[in-house]
């Protein structure tokens, strides 16, 4: 009876844990590694001069947060701490998948963070140029509203 209720117990919790495991959002992380977005700094997309030059910065393995089942990299120790203190901040939408794609319900598309865009305030990555042109010159509010219904469905 007692190795009854131990089997019993173990399995439950066997459950609830792979129930969690499942239930995590995901993230876009690289094929071969859980490296999130490329390995870029998710903060640095938020700095004036990044948005000027319009160019992703690379983050360094050095400066590492682990988030979500990925390892988030950075360029320092200060985007680190700032990313660690509000990670819901400076995450990308759709935790760095394809906006575009979520938009045309092509489900979750890895991204590299090379591709991006800030709409509504909102950090976007992208697959490739050819999305992010698409809800720069289309109506990437509509876009958007069938991005998230697709995310809310995937997640």
């Amino acid at each position: 009876m007692k190795n009854i209720v131990l089997k019993l117990f173990m399995s439950l919790m066997m459950l609830s844990v792979s129930g969690s495991l499942f239930a995590a959002e995901p993230v876009s992380k690289s094929y071969f590694s859980s490296v999130a977005i490329g390995g870029m700094d998710t903060t640095a997309y938020h700095l004036p001069e990044v948005q000027e030059q319009h160019k992703a910065v690379m983050g360094n393995s050095q400066f590492t947060v682990e988030w979500k089942g990925a390892k988030w990299h950075f360029a320092s120790q200060a985007s680190a701490d700032k990313f660690a203190s509000d990670p819901e901040r400076y995450q990308p939408l759709y935790n760095g998948f394809c906006s575009n794609a979520l938009s045309l319900g092509e489900g979750l598309i890895k991204t590299d963070g090379t591709v991006w865009e800030f709409f509504g305030g909102n950090l976007h990555l992208f697959y490739a140029e050819r999305g992010r042109q698409r809800w720069l010159n289309g109506d990437w509010e509509a876009y958007k509203q069938q991005a998230d219904k697709a995310w809310s469905e995937l997640k």
